[in-house]
């Protein structure tokens, strides 16, 4: 939604998933394309510093299809490393993608022995194995993950972002202030329900009151009292 926007990078070996090597990114591009992202990811996860402390994989797949597999492809051959293959999986009916003039393209013919069908336009194969096929299962097994994984790391980000921001912008409140808070009562959704005597304990009597006022949006009120 175009807020708080991750990506996750899942790690198969000998088809069994290692968790060890999961990775995450924010996005430091703003908004919500997907494209960008997706090469915004590429680049990251392909960077000299990472390709140093991280193994080069076997084949990368991407969740989606021929524009994402575009965009991330593009990023490889930026980098020289085309070689590495690299398919995608598009949602709808689960066609594995790939550029068939690359020099990672797979042998067609096993393909064609396992009652699966073949597209090629200019650029891209597209191959349909039956959905019960142990392969399309397996690649299902890892693009569900990647989205288990980046949901997760998506929900952290945004529970952490609305619960911070109850304290921002209140005058007299800054970070020391803020870290405070959190390590008295717990968490910013516990402050908002702490009452104003405890704030003013916390923090003495005017800076309580203009926290409580602001938390209860009665600011200039004059009010006291417990809640």
């Amino acid at each position: 939604q175009g807020t708080d926007t991750v990506s996750s990078m899942v790690v198969f070996g000998s088809g069994l998933p290692d968790k060890t090597a999961y990775r995450k990114f924010k996005m430091r591009l703003p908004g919500n394309d997907d494209f960008a992202h997706m090469a915004e990811t590429l680049n990251r996860r392909l960077s000299q510093s990472n390709q140093a402390r991280w193994p080069v994989p076997d084949l990368l797949l991407i969740d989606g299809g021929k524009g994402q597999l575009a965009a991330a492809y593009k990023i490889l051959v930026d980098k020289g490393l085309e070689y590495i293959p690299i398919i995608g999986l598009a949602k709808r009916e689960e066609e594995i993608i790939f550029y068939h003039t690359a020099a990672t393209a797979p042998n067609l013919e096993y393909v064609k022995t396992v009652d699966g069908f073949v597209q090629t336009s200019d650029e891209f194969t597209t191959v349909a194995l039956p959905h019960s096929a142990p392969a399309v299962k397996l690649l299902q097994r890892i693009r569900d993950e990647s989205h288990r994984f980046a949901i997760s790391y998506h929900t952290s980000l945004k529970r952490t972002r609305q619960t911070t921001s109850l304290l921002d912008g209140i005058p007299g409140i800054g970070p020391t202030t803020k870290k405070k808070l959190i390590r008295k009562f717990g968490s910013a959704s516990a402050v908002s329900q702490t009452s104003l005597v405890q704030l003013q304990d916390a923090l003495g009597t005017a800076k309580g009151q203009v926290l409580h006022d602001h938390l209860n949006n009665t600011e200039g009120s004059g009010k006291t009292g417990t809640i």
